[in-house]
């Protein structure tokens, strides 16, 4: 999180809108994403019209399907050793809603509902657990996988760039998180700004994922819904 005030001013100057997948992740300072410390800050994020969805409490990533209904995930986040967790349908459903819930208290403003499952790990088992419970999936597109989280020994930013460059089409859906611990050299915000650079001399413009027309139906409806399961639970 120590970068993403500059990420967001970044999207400002190009009146790019994103869509921010909220977990309770640990953040370098000690504290944690949706604590109160960060609260002002998501606040007004919502009020600058990005779109939010869940990344699931604690970030779990899924590994297997399990007999009666259960799954089976890898806990880890910020550098804390990796744990093996197991939940039912319902327990999987509650982490969902937390961010949700944790996001309603922070804005006054319902999420919609959607999730994008860590590591973009799911089975078709998971997602018919997620859908039972309100939340639909957004993956992202092939070319829109911009490669923050790979070792930068490896995949330096400049490569990243115009691999983003070369790849991304009209209408993909772009992934990149709000810093990365492990990742030496960040790539963002110094790769972000030249790829929205590059992209808008190609024409492209950033329109928010709820006009999306995979997802424009979707994210109205649902979230209303939420909102008055919300009201009455207060």
């Amino acid at each position: 999180m120590g970068v993403a005030p500059l990420i967001v001013d970044t999207l400002k100057r190009f009146d790019a809108k994103a869509t921010f997948f909220l977990a309770q992740e640990p953040t370098m300072d000690g504290g944690q994403t949706l604590d109160d410390k960060w609260a002002p800050w998501w606040k007004s994020l919502a009020e600058q019209g990005h779109d939010f969805g869940s990344h699931t409490w604690y970030h779990d990533a899924w590994s297997a399907d399990l007999p009666d209904n259960r799954f089976r995930f890898r806990r880890a986040a910020g550098e804390q050793v990796p744990q093996t967790v197991v939940m039912t349908a319902a327990e999987y459903c509650e982490d969902l809603k937390r961010p949700a819930q944790r996001f309603l208290e922070m804005t006054g403003r319902p999420m919609s509902m959607i999730f994008r499952a860590p590591a973009g790990r799911t089975s078709p088992a998971l997602l018919a657990a997620a859908q039972a419970c309100g939340f639909r999936h957004v993956g992202w597109s092939a070319g829109g996988f911009l490669g923050d989280e790979l070792p930068s020994d490896k995949f330096p930013n400049q490569a990243l760039l115009e691999q983003a460059l070369r790849r991304i089409k009209p209408g993909d859906i772009l992934m990149a998180h709000l810093g990365i611990w492990s990742r030496q050299d960040p790539w963002a915000p110094t790769v972000l700004e030249p790829l929205l650079q590059g992209l808008k001399s190609r024409g492209m413009c950033f329109a928010p994922l709820r006009d999306h027309p995979d997802y424009v139906a979707w994210m109205r409806k649902p979230a209303e819904a939420f909102a008055l399961k919300a009201g009455k639970a207060r």
